[in-house]
């Protein structure tokens, strides 16, 4: 490939020359916070450069869930954090999906409100109460506005053929997307608003100085008035705040002929989610199982996870199926201690939107409102 030195003067002052604004990592925050930065200054030029041919981490990886708060991840966090922190949570989540959906219309990104369901296997170890079911609807109503957004659904086996889930508690206001056309949808947004996008630019180094910062890639230098790091789960290249990768894995199914299962659902407390992608099943989750080996920026799979995911799908999701595998994958999440994104100026003139919590759909697009709104 060409170095930078060797390009045009037409590609140079097109694309790398005067940049107000330079974004690493073109996945949720990055391409969201470069639309709001051209609605603050139609103006700015602002360019977004990614490693990847695709972005690179769990933007368009993910499982494609429009989801807030489940019961029993509710329930944990409230044993573990202060009421205030658990509720700003959820409301961060619900309000990010409202700015997403201000960004890229819903028909467009196949959105479905199809309900959630957080499957229980036994009663016995179950947490959640009717009191409880009761006091997070009243505080869900006082975010959302809509009235009984919990309730428990004891017929979930009968409805979609589980087997050994004893009970449910569906949240009537989530739903599902498709990634891949979120993002295809947030990309075209960008172009349409003058932001240049490189695909298979890494940024290497960050030298920083008051009035510019230089950015070297494997192609040579670029420099920027500004800076904005995007990059998520590979963000400890840049900060050395509390945050570490966590890799997901990821599993789908082939088309299964009537399947009953529509929706999306959580089971163990949100470490295993699962869904149907017309008459696919989609299942990810298992980091559990093995949190230090899947404390990684390396894509790929382990067999432990793997044999995880399809027992579930044998002998709890689809025990009443035939079905093949038909693809698996892998996305790196940026993780915490703390639910909440680190969004902050790290100098005058870089900043940095990273620490998703496994959320990037759910608040990825506030935060690129967020570091936006940093200028």
């Amino acid at each position: 490939m060409l170095r930078i030195d060797n390009l045009s003067y037409w590609e140079k002052s097109t694309y790398l020359e005067n940049i107000d604004f330079l974004i690493i990592g073109s996945g949720i925050v990055g391409l969201s916070t470069a639309i709001f930065l051209k609605r603050k200054n139609k103006q700015y030029k602002v360019l977004v450069i990614d490693r990847g041919y695709l972005p690179t981490g769990a933007s368009t990886k993910n499982a494609g869930f429009t989801c807030f708060g489940s019961p029993t991840e509710l329930f944990d966090d409230l044993q573990n954090m202060n009421d205030l922190t658990v509720w700003d949570t959820f409301s961060n989540r619900y309000m990010g999906l409202n700015t997403l959906f201000e960004l890229v219309q819903k028909d467009k990104i196949a959105y479905q409100e199809c309900k959630s369901w957080d499957i229980i296997s036994s009663k016995k170890n179950n947490d959640i109460t009717e009191d409880f079911i009761e006091y997070i609807n009243g505080k869900a109503y006082e975010i959302t506005g809509v009235k009984e957004i919990y309730h428990e659904d004891k017929l979930i086996s009968s409805k979609f053929g589980f087997q050994g889930i004893e009970t449910s508690y569906c949240n009537k206001l989530e739903g599902a997307i498709h990634t891949g056309k979120m993002i295809q949808e947030l990309y075209k947004k960008a172009i349409l608003n003058d932001v240049n996008i490189l695909f298979g630019m890494n940024a290497e180094k960050l030298e920083h100085s008051a009035q510019e910062n230089v950015i070297e890639t494997q192609f040579g230098e670029i420099k920027a008035k500004n800076t904005i790091i995007a990059t998520n789960g590979f963000a400890k290249k840049w900060i050395t705040d509390d945050i570490f990768p966590a890799r997901a894995q990821v599993i789908i199914t082939d088309e299964i002929p009537d399947l009953k299962i529509k929706g999306t659902f959580h089971y163990e407390k949100g470490y295993y989610y699962f869904r149907n992608v017309g008459n696919r099943v989609l299942l990810g989750g298992g980091r559990n199982l093995d949190f230090k080996g899947e404390t990684t920026e390396e894509f790929g799979s382990s067999e432990q996870i793997q044999l995880k995911l399809k027992e579930l799908l044998k002998n709890v999701i689809l025990p009443k199926y035939s079905y093949k595998i038909q693809d698996s994958w892998s996305g790196i999440m940026g993780v915490g201690n703390s639910k909440s994104p680190i969004i902050k100026k790290i100098n005058n003139n870089t900043a940095i939107g990273v620490r998703m919590g496994g959320m990037g759909v759910a608040i990825g697009a506030q935060v690129g409102k967020k570091l936006a709104d940093l200028f």
